[in-house]
């Protein structure tokens, strides 16, 4: 049994012209489809990538991908939205050869396809590279914070659902006493201005059944071993969002090449910080680009000791902004970049011209990583020492034992901060794409999965768009006609 069957574009209808004379030669609808059309939909994983032998026909997988990708592009991505241009949009009727799957069909496909979809996301930068979009020298490492599809009120930590509970119980208490002086007082009250007592009763037990749910979650969030639990989207963490508003979402984290602006690879993660990711994501990127090195940009948010040396040892050379670290005082005059450090007498040279010696080793995790230098002696009789520091043993500067191969790679160094000048131009171009011209500012769909699939609509759409402004339509339709003559070869 085979797909269910659309309209020959080239058949002639009563209008009287040709579906194929409503879109332009050179419009990206085009693209769509010649791309989704060369693609292995089985080997990619995608359900009903063959058609049913018995019942009744289904719809092609790629004619619902076909749909996504022009949605997205468009900025629209409700499926109740992605149904109506199936009806009334001369691209879309097009590209879907009149085909009109109604919105469940169309969400059920995104919901069951996740997986395969950020394979497309990946195909699709393959593509790019045999086209020659990526420079493979530099990319620049961002986050950027979506809102979950779950309200804040549905999110709860020890500390809100503690506080709700004592809510309950200082309600009961207060229906308890209420209570007790109607039990005082029935008898001398008259029966049209006695207390409601089964009505006082009621709201108790409801109270009672609140208090339980509470239970029920505070055991759920100790079970989990998180800090907190989403009720709706079960995946989803607090983190600032928009203007340092708090709201439950995802942290995006995007690889951008330098020399189109194109996305290399993207990560979903839950954690609202980027701590931890240079390494992760340089080596992604690395690999993914098959670069044999690789110069990484990234801000303050990704400094972090053993993921830039990490990143040297696999010749990834990063250029990541460094939080300058605050004295007790927080007087920015002595803050830790104004202490000097002098490699002939292994010492830093505090604001006060004194020399602060090599004290103690450093740990973390047990392992040594550098050492702390101190001079009480001098600090205790500086002049100086209240707006350097509150402590009464006097200021300790903390130096890694790989400080050296570090400071290769500060952006202190003129020619190093130029390179990272860059940084902003590469990787903000994307996000201000999704977000203001597409208001990609939420979630549709809910869990860490759907979410990842959602954002791989959305940066194949990007990239798309992308490669299409920068090769045009015909470029690229022709080297996927090359593409599918060498693979039938």
């Amino acid at each position: 049994m085979s797909y269910i069957e659309g309209f020959d574009r080239n058949q002639g209808i009563l209008i009287p012209e040709y579906l194929d004379d409503y879109v332009k030669k050179n419009d990206i609808v085009r693209v769509i489809d010649a791309y989704v059309e060369q693609l292995d939909v089985k080997k990619l994983g995608f359900g009903k990538a063959e058609p049913p032998t018995l019942g009744r026909p289904c719809y092609n997988p790629k004619d619902l991908l076909k749909l996504y990708i022009y949605g997205y592009l468009k900025g629209i991505r409700s499926s109740r939205q992605l149904e109506i241009l199936t009806q009334n949009n001369m691209d879309v009727i097009w590209l879907m050869r009149k085909l009109s799957p109604d919105h469940k069909t169309i969400a059920e496909f995104r919901r069951n396809n996740q997986k395969p979809i950020k394979l497309v996301f990946k195909d699709f930068v393959k593509l790019c590279d045999e086209l020659d979009l990526y420079g493979k020298t530099t990319v620049a490492i961002d986050g950027t914070k979506i809102r979950a599809n779950n309200s804040k009120k549905n999110n709860y930590n020890k500390k809100k659902i503690n506080r709700h509970k004592k809510y309950i119980d200082e309600k009961i208490e207060n229906y308890l006493k209420a209570l007790d002086e109607a039990d005082k007082t029935e008898e001398e009250l008259k029966t049209s201005e006695m207390l409601d007592v089964k009505e006082i009763e009621e709201k108790i037990k409801s109270l009672m059944e609140r208090k339980d749910r509470f239970e029920e979650l505070e055991e759920q969030l100790e079970e989990s071993g998180q800090s907190e639990i989403s009720l709706v989207d079960k995946d989803a963490r607090l983190m600032p969002i928009h203007h340092g508003h708090i709201e439950p979402g995802y942290n995006i984290q995007t690889t951008v090449d330098s020399k189109h602006k194109l996305i290399v690879d993207f990560e979903v993660i839950q954690n609202p910080t980027d701590q931890g990711q240079l390494l992760n994501m340089s080596k992604r990127a690395k690999k993914r680009l098959k670069a044999k090195r690789l110069t990484v940009l990234a801000d303050k948010g990704y400094y972090n000791y053993n993921d830039i040396l990490g990143c040297l040892r696999r010749k990834i050379t990063p250029y990541v902004s460094k939080q300058i670290a605050a004295n007790s005082t927080k007087n920015k005059n002595f803050y830790a970049d104004k202490f000097t450090y002098d490699p002939k007498k292994d010492g830093f040279i505090c604001p006060a011209g004194k020399l602060l010696n090599k004290k103690r080793k450093r740990t973390e995790n047990k392992k040594h990583i550098g050492y702390g230098y101190g001079n009480p002696t001098e600090c205790q009789s500086c002049s100086l020492q209240t707006k350097c520091t509150t402590s009464e043993t006097g200021r300790t500067i903390f130096r890694h034992k790989k400080q050296a191969r570090l400071d290769r790679v500060s952006i202190t160094k003129p020619e190093n901060f130029k390179t990272y000048r860059l940084r902003q131009t590469i990787v903000e171009h994307p996000f201000g794409t999704i977000k203001r011209s597409w208001n990609t500012n939420y979630f549709l769909t809910r869990g860490k999965k759907s979410v990842t699939a959602e954002m791989a609509l959305t940066f194949i759409a990007y990239n798309f768009k992308r490669a299409v402004n920068i090769l045009g339509v015909e470029a690229i339709i022709e080297k996927l006609k090359d593409k599918n003559e060498l693979v039938m070869a």
